[in-house]
């Protein structure tokens, strides 16, 4: 059995150490340090120590690990650089931006060569009603599917995990670091479609819908906003149904969390809703993978919503 070496340490008060209420259930102790450099350790009273049980110790020793009250507040800051917005962003957002007005200017010039003009206006408002409905989805598949290690849609999922629990977020994002994954997704599929095709029909419902899916992230963000601090435009758009509501989009984030996912212009979520049209899908996917979606599960800490974190003043 290895022994651990002895030191002296200076006498502290009794009332400092902290007691454990379930000694059978901790994995592990913590005790306030107390060292030769106790001066300048007191001058930082949230540093705490963690100490292994003495029979992990044995078999498995380990250093202590040292820290702080503050690492374990996981809540991102107003001023958290992952909110920020890079080059490569805003290069991804100007690139599918280019293609969607590509496609809406081929379909306006092969529509005037042609006189033809009524069927790709049906088309682009036909791409903008399915555009609600495809962000329906999208964001109910992963709300309730997968994880951060699932492929191609790992990081999307993981970021949606994150709004749902800090939904304030979405309004202190960058506006090229909100919308360019769906900028990239957006370049990949067009882009072809814009060499490969001239015809004004199809170019109409492709740039009204592609791009309304990519600035969905956009609309989804200006639904979480103050209205006081919106745009005037805005909000006139979401009170006259264009763009999803504030209030509409609210009850997404309330219990029991399975409703409203549209959020282009949220028109199709009643119907969705009260057809129960996502929890048939869900019920499929379960008796034929063994699939719960999280939406089933009793809400937890992954789903409430928690308040902003200041930035530390420095």
């Amino acid at each position: 059995m290895a022994i651990l070496p002895h030191r002296k340490y200076p006498f502290r008060s009794l009332e400092h150490v902290p007691t454990c209420h379930h000694p059978s259930r901790s994995r592990a102790r913590v005790t306030c340090s107390a060292t030769e450099t106790s001066t300048k350790l007191r001058s930082n009273p949230d540093q705490l120590i963690i100490e292994p049980r003495l029979d992990q110790l044995v078999t498995n020793p380990s250093p202590l690990v040292t820290l702080t009250s503050s690492s374990c507040n996981t809540s991102p800051l107003l001023n958290d650089p992952n909110l920020l917005s890079t080059w490569s962003h805003r290069a991804w957002v100007a690139t599918g931006c280019t293609t969607v007005l590509i496609s809406l200017a081929k379909s306006m010039v092969a529509a005037a060569n042609s006189h033809i003009w009524l069927e790709p206006m049906l088309a682009g408002y036909i791409g903008y009603i399915l555009s609600d409905l495809g962000s329906g989805v999208y964001h109910w598949g992963i709300d309730n599917y997968g994880d951060a290690s699932t492929p191609i849609f790992g990081s999307q999922i993981e970021a949606f995990q994150g709004h749902h629990k800090w939904p304030w977020t979405i309004t202190r994002r960058q506006f090229a670091n909100n919308l360019h994954a769906m900028a990239r997704s957006t370049t990949f599929v067009v882009l072809p479609i814009n060499i490969l095709c001239d015809d004004p029909t199809l170019q109409g419902f492709v740039g009204v819908c592609s791009g309304c899916i990519m600035f969905s992230q956009q609309f989804h963000a200006w639904a979480h906003g103050t209205k006081s601090k919106l745009p005037t435009p805005v909000v006139a758009l979401q009170e006259a149904g264009v763009l999803v509501s504030r209030t509409q989009h609210s009850a997404h984030h309330r219990q029991p969390y399975n409703n409203n996912y549209c959020i282009v212009s949220g028109i199709w979520n009643e119907f969705l809703d009260k057809q129960k049209v996502f929890e048939a899908l869900e019920m499929v996917l379960f008796f034929k993978l063994g699939v719960r979606p999280r939406s089933w599960s009793e809400p937890n800490s992954d789903w409430s919503e928690e308040t902003e974190t200041p930035s530390p003043v420095h």
